[in-house]
């Protein structure tokens, strides 16, 4: 239950880092923080934790990637 907590934890402060740092890329998660599941008990899992933390790390490695780049030319 820990790395569970764990990754909340992480995708909560990477989502608040976005948010914060990067509003333009805020809108492209596809959420709404206040936004609640259709179904009564949606699966969300270990792995299911770990796929959305990592394409939010690519999202904004991306990014970061593709803006400085561009700001340098």
């Amino acid at each position: 239950m820990k790395k569970l907590n764990a990754l909340l934890t992480e995708i909560s402060e990477l989502t608040k880092k976005i948010e914060t740092e990067y509003p333009e890329l805020y809108r492209f998660l596809d959420e709404n923080p206040l936004t609640l599941p259709i179904t009564a008990h949606p699966k969300v899992d270990k792995e299911a934790l770990e796929d959305y933390l990592q394409s939010l790390r690519q999202l904004l490695q991306h990014h970061t990637e593709t803006h400085i780049k561009n700001n340098m030319a």
